[in-house]
């Protein structure tokens, strides 16, 4: 069966390991539809329920997804094949957009920081039974998440965003469960989700953030979990605003068993206001918010707060696993953070005037685009593939959307964090001139 790629196994294990095989070496590409049960089980030999038994491994696995009646197929971006893989080479002669790295300029320097953490170390070494969290550090994050208007509750260190998340949603849910995620999206997300089972369930946004409607959609189509970026939205920049919280608060209050994870990645490095979902009824919740992006991506250290079970729960599977977060990291962290070595009023208006400044020059040139903050700039356009091309070819690599989409139009990702004034000009003409007289659906969904 499929073409030239038989499949073989007489236990479910074994098929479902040959079907990952032929994944993973490009001989079953994303999107083959696999036989029915009955017809590959009477192909193989074996009893109808061996066969669903693979499916089932496969679909927890996050390598393929079960329609019903629309029978099985590999998924278009399976948990093996990294989004952050979808690069283009950059050329000798050409600016590298995509990488969505902050300006190390901006970054502190370490030195010192590091200096006193050796030092706090060396008087007092860090042992089996130590306490998990440094005190510095859950001090300052204890009176951050309280100065921003959040509940009071228990306080993790992890290591990123990325892992508290992950560590979240596994506290709580079970392969096949459902989450709805920000479409156009974190890009790692929405690998990671397959990567554990979990079925993404889009949402689209616009430059407040999500749409309500969209957020009830997906809850009432089933989904345990969402997870929402505060600022900063990776890729598009969206940023949450006061009267979209409110309502996308009303639409959480009807689903108070959902588990609410915010990201708030721009924290440290954006101006805009942060305003919080939670409060609006949800049991199980987390804010995170991560030292990647204004102190350094090497500083794998994030700091979440939430409610007792949730974070008991995270905090528990953490110490069977890794144990804790290095003290060296986390004492770097809270004397970075004490000392306020990366002014975040500076560094966010560096990162705004260079936002701003390619979305004038887009906006002169009749190219709608989204960037509220952080980062980063999304242009939607007609056609991926070929405005890249174009692209490349004037001297310019941003990142392709495919990177970040599941349903939404098809866009371009730039990073705007190094990007100068005369740069943003030449850009936005060299866009003017690849998009032409098509231009694109300004919307981002």
């Amino acid at each position: 069966m499929l073409g030239d790629y038989p499949l073989k196994g007489r236990r479910a294990s074994e098929i479902a390991a040959h079907i990952e095989q032929g994944v993973s070496s490009g001989r079953l590409a994303p999107g083959t539809t696999l036989p029915p049960l009955r017809d590959l089980a009477a192909e193989l030999g074996v009893n109808p329920n061996t066969v669903a038994a693979a499916y089932r491994l496969l679909r927890d696995r996050g390598v393929i997804e079960t329609a019903g009646r629309k029978g099985s197929r590999i998924l278009p971006r399976p948990a093996l094949t990294a989004r952050d893989r979808i690069r283009v080479p950059v050329p000798a002669h050409a600016r590298d957009l995509a990488a969505g790295n902050p300006d190390p300029a901006l970054l502190p320097d370490l030195t010192q920081a590091l200096a006193a953490a050796a030092e706090a170390a060396r008087a007092e070494p860090v042992l089996y039974g130590h306490p998990k969290v440094d005190p510095e550090l859950l001090a300052l994050a204890r009176a951050s998440f309280e100065a921003d208007g959040l509940p009071g509750g228990p306080i993790v260190v992890a290591s990123g965003s990325l892992d508290t998340i992950e560590r979240t949603l596994g506290a709580h849910l079970r392969p096949g469960d459902a989450v709805a995620v920000e479409d156009p999206g974190w890009g790692s997300l929405l690998d990671l989700l397959p990567a554990m089972g979990l079925r993404p369930a889009p949402v689209r946004l616009d430059d407040e953030g999500p749409l309500p409607d969209s957020l009830a959609s997906a809850l009432g189509g089933g989904a345990r979990a969402v997870v929402v970026t505060s600022r900063a939205q990776n890729p598009t920049g969206a940023a949450l605003t006061a009267r979209r919280a409110e309502a996308l608060r009303a639409v959480l209050a009807g689903h108070p068993g959902v588990l609410l994870i915010e990201d708030d990645h721009g924290h440290g490095m954006v101006d805009q206001s942060y305003h919080p979902l939670v409060g609006a009824g949800s049991q199980h919740w987390v804010v995170v918010r991560s030292a990647a992006k204004a102190y350094g991506p090497d500083l794998r250290v994030s700091v979440a707060v939430g409610d007792q079970e949730t974070i008991g729960r995270v905090a528990g599977r953490l110490r069977l696993g890794a144990g804790w977060v290095s003290h060296l990291l986390q004492r770097t962290v809270a004397e970075l953070w004490r000392s306020d070595a990366a002014p975040v009023a500076r560094v966010a208006a560096v990162y705004r005037a260079r936002r701003d400044a390619l979305l004038g020059e887009l906006a002169a040139r009749g190219i709608a685009a989204h960037g509220e903050s952080g980062l980063n700039v999304w242009v939607p356009v007609p056609d991926e593939a070929s405005a890249l091309a174009a692209l490349v070819q004037r001297g310019w690599v941003p990142a392709p959307g495919a990177r970040f989409r599941i349903q939404s139009p098809p866009g371009l990702r730039f990073t705007t964090a190094r990007l100068e004034a005369a740069d943003a000009r030449r850009l936005a003409d060299d866009l003017a001139q690849v998009l032409g007289s098509a231009g694109a659906d300004s919307r981002l969904v």
